[in-house]
């Protein structure tokens, strides 16, 4: 009821993060400022949890006398430490473009609670929404250490973000297509997958020609790309959700390290 369960959110909160502080590292580090937003930025992930579970928003709810207690002095312990770093960080010379990317991620998350009402037709767009205010930890980091919005800073961002929505279409076609057993089965399922996956690949192309990516930003989408084509053609598999994830942490670990290898190169 307080933890937070989406494993795969932990990871598109925390590699994005990483890679702007990786970044940023190279024109300096302020490791105070860094600090403070790591903190919020957990925080306000993790209250989500609590407060859902408080509001009976989620599966698990906290039903009880002593469970809404016990859940209520989360929500005020972890809303203190989100408070607290965020007022640090707003008293800073970071306040302005923190507001701005504050904003951006506080209206994602406003249209994911939106398109979650759709019911189970919603629950992907919704996601990939979300993930727009999770992935902006790229931005923020970057932004909290430089002192700089700049076009790498939103580049970190948009990198973040199609990484993320790749690995959240790849998914739910896995989960869909588990009885999958055979080559055409699969492109019933994930037809929408692989025009995805072109996409993407056209869309790194143009943000490289008009200078949004550096070149070596496509090698980091590479392990991805290959991993969602060949997925086609591999031999039928039951799903093992566990191992799925294991598999798309790898997945994002590698992308976030070539990713900082791309900016730094």
């Amino acid at each position: 009821m307080v933890v937070p369960r989406e494993h795969g959110a932990w990871g598109m909160l925390l590699v994005p993060l990483v890679t702007g502080a990786v970044v940023a590292a190279r024109t300096g580090m302020n490791f105070a400022n860094l600090t403070w937003f790591v903190v919020a930025a957990l925080a306000l992930f993790w209250l989500r949890t609590p407060v859902e579970s408080w509001l009976g928003m989620s599966p698990i709810k906290a039903q009880s006398a002593a469970e809404r207690k016990a859940v209520g002095r989360a929500i005020v312990a972890i809303a203190a430490t989100a408070l607290g770093s965020i007022g640090v960080l707003l008293h800073s010379d970071r306040a302005r473009g923190l507001l701005i990317i504050g904003s951006v991620a506080a209206v994602a998350f406003a249209a994911q609670m939106q398109v979650k009402k759709l019911g189970r037709k919603g629950r992907m767009p919704a996601q990939v929404i979300g993930a727009i205010g999770l992935t902006s930890t790229a931005a923020g980091a970057y932004y909290v250490t430089t002192g700089r919005l700049d076009g790498i800073a939103i580049a970190l961002w948009i990198a973040n973000w199609l990484f993320a929505a790749d690995q959240i279409h790849f998914v739910q076609v896995r989960i869909r297509s588990a009885r999958a057993a055979s080559f055409g089965d699969k492109l019933v399922h994930g037809a929408p997958f692989l025009v995805a996956q072109a996409g993407l690949a056209v869309g790194i192309i143009a943000a490289w020609h008009f200078r949004v990516f550096p070149a070596l930003v496509a090698i980091a989408f590479l392990p991805v790309v290959l991993r969602g084509i060949l997925w086609f053609v591999r031999e039928p598999q039951p799903l093992d959700v566990h191992k799925l994830g294991f598999s798309e942490l790898r997945q994002a670990l590698l992308f976030g390290a070539l990713l900082s290898v791309a900016f730094l190169i």
